[in-house]
């Protein structure tokens, strides 16, 4: 990850303001009224107040706890995964405490079992704290890093604003917007605004997105597949104070035994270079139906690696041997994502039918 990566866990919606052009290409349902009273707006008024509310200082001070919740319909997967690992974080219920003081401060836990990850930004400062390993590791930038031209795979969201910015990049020709009635997230009054996908080779069939009455900041992201009543994917506060948190919130000093490391993040020219040789990732498709194009991960070579090892193997032990003009391989299909992964080493995701990604696995 890297340092902007960290910030934006605490960013909202960078993406609105570009949103705010491309929604007139679509319907645009004035709002409803409802229980909470908050005076009326439309989906194209409420995306271009978001937008200005973060326009010139991003969010406002605030902090509170968020409750990220998957139900994707997966096999259970290991108990000894970390609570803050990837595979992890793809089914059950995990909290996390969230801190914004500005742009260059903010803070994340997430608790664990028996231990709590937290990244600490504070101005220059980056760190990063497992307790667990009781690790304390400063995070640096590479001198003349160059920014990656290829996307990266990104961590599954686990605050309102994280989700509400990737999944905001999908409005405009490709989604029908509307305003539901409002609605109440960690006792505060929220607007809620609807976004349904137009093609029909996606699995979502909306996803909900509540922001706050008073400062439209995202509070909740409930992503909802076709054919189910519950969110297969929830996101939002359970408890949110917009207030100043206090400074020592941002300050780390490693406790004494700890183990302190440190890392250097970024790509000059030439390690991007040999980034990029070892698997490119490619997107096929666009909008709603999407597909990730990607290497197989190779298997991990840590003993805490290997346990989100197992949960991979756990997930492949339950897919379907598909074949096609394209070659064959492993299908693997939840309520709202489907995997593929081909026996020439290729995997393939997406928020789509299994009909798309075989089609994406012979495109060219």
């Amino acid at each position: 990850m890297s340092r902007g990566k960290f910030v934006r866990w605490g960013v909202p919606i960078a993406a609105v303001a570009v949103i705010g052009a491309a929604i007139g290409a679509g319907p645009v349902i004035a709002a409803v009224s409802g229980d909470p009273v908050l005076p009326e707006r439309s989906a194209r008024q409420l995306l271009a107040d978001a937008a200005a509310a973060v326009r010139n200082d991003g969010l406002p001070p605030m902090s509170g706890t968020v409750l990220k919740t998957t139900s994707l319909g997966l096999p259970a997967l290991p108990q000894g995964a970390s609570a803050a690992s990837p595979i992890a974080l793809l089914s059950g219920s995990h909290e996390a405490k969230v801190w914004y003081g500005a742009r260059d401060q903010f803070r994340l836990a997430v608790p664990g079992q028996m231990n709590e990850t937290n990244i600490i930004v504070n101005g220059d400062q980056t760190w990063m704290w497992d307790s667990q390993s009781n690790t304390a590791t400063r995070v640096k930038v590479a001198p003349g890093t160059e920014r990656p031209h290829t996307p990266a795979p990104s961590t599954p969201a686990m605050t309102p604003q994280q989700a509400a910015e990737q999944l905001l990049a999908k409005v405009g020709e490709h989604s029908v917007v509307s305003v539901t009635s409002n609605t109440q997230v960690a006792g505060r009054s929220a607007y809620e605004l609807v976004l349904a996908p137009k093609d029909a080779g996606s699995l979502v069939r909306d996803v909900r997105l509540a922001l706050d009455g008073e400062t439209y900041v995202p509070l909740r992201v409930q992503v909802h597949a076709k054919g189910a009543a519950e969110p297969a994917f929830e996101v939002g506060f359970t408890e949110v104070t917009f207030s100043a948190p206090a400074p020592e919130n941002f300050t780390f000093t490693p406790p004494a035994g700890a183990k302190v490391e440190e890392k250097t993040l970024g790509f000059t020219k030439d390690k991007e270079k040999e980034h990029l040789s070892e698997g490119e990732i490619k997107t096929v498709g666009e909008g709603w139906t999407t597909v990730a194009v990607m290497p197989t991960p190779k298997a991990p070579a840590t003993q805490e690696q290997g346990q989100e090892g197992f949960s991979l193997d756990t997930l492949l032990q339950s897919a379907t041997p598909v074949s096609g003009a394209w070659g064959s391989g492993k299908l693997i299909k939840t309520k709202l994502v489907s995997a593929l992964f081909t026996d020439d080493g290729r995997l393939l995701v997406g928020a789509v039918t299994p009909e798309e990604l075989t089609k994406a696995a012979g495109a060219k």
